[in-house]
């Protein structure tokens, strides 16, 4: 129906030639962007409705005293349906560290949190299918847990702002939601969400658009698909000084692929770019000193690496 619609608007009423590289840009710009839009605002709505019961209060009591392993894993699970962006670290962080939850744990929930949180995943296997949108699912998962348990075997308590250990919160009793409340909740984050984001979609959208009908396709297969063993890394390098979201990065991940960039080569920049990106990195300065934000990238880094060559091997 949206394809019918897109074709519709771009090649009929508007005259633009099917086939050429400013109709097919077009048209993909067109097209995603409705697309992308409406099926964000009926995921965030039914999400949302699922997430009312993950309440941030609710995720550090799950968190607190809970052992390596078991807790970082729980908490990357965690981190997928209680998304949170890059904004809202400072505050996570305190509130965390607060509450007793260990710093290993802390950042296995901070790590999956931006890369894998549930609307982009739906956007994932809405647009790539099951088979990927599960393994990007795994990967951001794993990165996570072996991000987090690095971090807190090496012991770098000391590394963080000494303020961060004297403040005291509030433990707020957490409030029962009705199903109306709930429902009044999801219209809420829907409005908040999409508006917050849908700059960083139509960026990504636009910048896709531009790959997809004048990037040449056997360049970029040339050097950024699987026969460049140093694809990966670059895409890492390249995705760490940018900032945006999974939803933002995901169109540019689709062109890439329609070009043939590797599929692990894709999905890597789109990890860097939204868990090691520098805007994060500067909010974080305000609670963890330099050394442990080095760790934190190079750690997170290397993991995204690992992931990227898997999915080039895999896929």
């Amino acid at each position: 129906m949206i394809k019918w619609f897109a074709d519709l608007v771009i090649y009929n009423w508007f005259n633009f030639s099917e086939g050429t590289r400013l109709g097919e840009s077009v048209h993909f710009f067109f097209y995603d962007t409705i697309k992308i839009i409406v099926l964000l605002s009926i995921m965030i709505f039914f999400i949302s409705i699922l997430r009312s019961f993950f309440p941030p209060e609710k995720t550090k009591k799950l968190l607190s005293n809970r052992g390596k392993f078991v807790g970082n894993f729980l908490a990357s699970a965690l981190g997928v349906v209680t998304p949170f962006c890059s904004c809202s670290s400072v505050p996570i962080f305190i509130g965390f560290i607060e509450s007793g939850v260990p710093l290993g744990i802390t950042f296995s929930f901070l790590i999956t949190s931006p890369i894998v949180n549930e609307v982009a995943l739906v956007m994932l296997y809405s647009l790539f299918g099951w088979q990927i949108g599960t393994l990007y699912l795994i990967s951001g998962i794993v990165v996570g847990v072996v991000g987090g348990i690095i971090i807190g075997s090496i012991g770098l308590e000391s590394e963080v702002e000494e303020y961060v250990y004297q403040i005291q919160i509030d433990d707020d009793e957490i409030e029962e939601l009705s199903w109306e409340q709930r429902i009044e909740y999801a219209k809420g984050e829907v409005k908040d969400i999409v508006g917050r984001v849908w700059k960083y979609v139509l960026v990504g959208i636009g910048i896709g658009a531009l790959i997809h009908g004048y990037a040449p396709a056997e360049v970029l297969a040339k050097y950024a698909g699987e026969g460049n063993p140093l694809s990966v890394i670059v895409a890492v390098l390249i995705g760490i000084p940018l900032y945006s979201n999974a939803m933002g990065t995901i169109p540019i991940a689709q062109a890439l692929l329609d070009k043939g960039v590797a599929l692990g080569t894709a999905l890597s920049f789109m990890m860097a770019t939204t868990a090691l990106s520098l805007p994060e990195m500067i909010i974080l300065r305000k609670v963890i000193k330099p050394k442990l934000i080095a760790i934190f990238i190079g750690v997170v880094a290397v993991a995204i690496i690992g992931v990227g060559y898997m999915f080039n091997w895999v896929m």
